[in-house]
């Protein structure tokens, strides 16, 4: 079952002091034994939702479009929207971008800490900030699967990871659509600390260092700290945390390493009534910068993909297409992600969980034994696949067989269920 992490209002006072990493460990940090240790598999990663609101046209947010689409095999019409310009204008929008990096010490650890500034630098300098090139062809290996080479996305040259996802959506590669971050905004880290009860850090037999804190006690601190920071609405705050990642109930259910949401802004009222119709409606995210080697690919390997960036590119792919969390498709079901069951979410990341590629330019990891010296940002699927359209004749023209992709890797994409528009549960 997929689950919706609720916003929860305030409850408890909570201490905001600005933070140091001077002297911390990091998360990439190997052959640390004075934490407990805990293997994680690459099935354990998962991502969530936090609150949701539908913005009234005159609220003030991120800039937003809206369409819709009749699913041909049950013939409903699902309304949606996304961040940016409507596509049909070939506009370009720049979305201002905020960095909150989140210091977290572990009181069941004698006040351990893992500090979000010590990845701060290789997240700004990541391709979801910077641009680089997707239009060159894939070659042998540095892909998670063999597929004998292939262009990633031609055309998309100069671009942010998530307005080449985007361009490529909805065949835009090479018109002036764009859908932008601005360069960041770092904010003084946030130093929370955990209480004994609400989670722990482990280090894996590798001695790969991570954190796991209770997803409920979290998504309140960052409700919290949205109301205390005074968080703009027409911007994206990006929650950031190093390698430390959420747990539902126990610590065995984990791990959420990121989730996006939306809320009516604390102190603005709630809908027409109290805001005059010009409330502030906050979109947010938080993403676990994640160390190599954290989990395991089931052969006793790393994980190739579910590494550094690759939770932080997932969820600004869903806030792309998903801003305000209510967009609601036919329920679909695919076995990549079993853990997310039969879900109507329109969350473009959740099929293709570790399923990614890999960027050049991440020599930040250089001392984890994993690295690679990659980024490794997430495939991401397509409006089409959602929507059962078939040929898919939206997105970018580019895939083999009748159509176009129904991901951003097309056929690079291993999977023959991403080939093919969503089925059913």
């Amino acid at each position: 079952m997929h689950i919706l992490i609720k916003l929860c209002a305030a409850s408890a006072s909570l201490a905001v002091v600005a933070a140091t990493a001077v002297g911390m460990p990091s998360a990439s940090a190997a052959g640390n034994t004075s934490l407990p240790v805990k293997n994680l598999a690459a099935k354990h990663a998962k991502f969530t939702e936090m609150g949701g609101a539908t913005p009234l046209r005159t609220d003030k947010t991120v800039a937003h479009w809206s369409g819709q689409f009749t699913d041909p095999t049950n013939g409903v019409t699902y309304g949606y929207t996304m961040v940016g310009a409507d596509p049909a204008t070939n506009g370009s929008t720049t979305t201002p971008a905020d960095i909150i990096p989140l210091n977290l010490a572990f009181s069941a650890n004698n006040g351990y800490a893992l500090n979000g500034t010590d990845v701060v630098d290789r997240t700004v300098n990541s391709p979801i900030f910077r641009s680089g090139n997707y239009s060159t062809t894939a070659k042998s290996g540095d892909y998670q699967f063999d597929t004998g080479g292939g262009e990633l996305s031609a055309g998309n040259h100069g671009v942010q990871y998530e307005d080449a996802v985007m361009r490529s959506q909805f065949n835009k590669v090479g018109s002036s659509y764009h859908v932008k971050l601005a360069r960041p905004t770092v904010h003084a880290p946030v130093t929370l600390t955990v209480p004994q009860s609400k989670g722990s850090a482990f280090a894996t037999s590798d001695g790969i260092v991570f954190g796991l804190t209770d997803a409920t006690w979290f998504s309140g601190r960052i409700s919290q700290l949205m109301g205390q920071l005074g968080t703009d609405p027409t911007h994206l705050p990006v929650f950031l945390t190093n390698n430390v990642m959420l747990y539902i109930g126990s610590l065995d259910n984990c791990c959420v390493i990121g989730f996006h949401g939306a809320s009516v802004v604390n102190g603005h009222g709630g809908g027409g009534t109290n805001g005059n119709g010009k409330q502030g409606v906050q979109t947010f995210a938080y993403a676990a910068y994640t160390a190599p080697g954290t989990f395991g690919d089931g052969k006793g390997g790393p994980d190739p993909f579910l590494r550094d960036i690759h939770a932080l590119s997932h969820e600004i792919a869903e806030w792309g297409d998903d801003p305000f969390v209510n967009n609601r498709v036919n329920p679909w079901l695919t076995p990549t992600a079993p853990q997310y069951g039969c879900t109507d979410l329109l969350e473009t990341g959740d099929p293709v969980v570790g399923i990614g590629f890999t960027m050049p330019g991440n020599t930040y990891d250089a001392a984890n034994p994993f690295a690679d010296g990659y980024f490794h940002p997430e495939d991401e699927v397509f409006l089409p696949w959602f929507a059962r359209q078939d040929p898919n004749t939206t997105s970018q023209l580019t895939q083999s067989g009748s159509g176009g992709r129904y991901t951003f890797m097309g056929d690079l994409n291993p999977y023959p269920g991403f080939r093919m528009p969503a089925t059913g549960c």
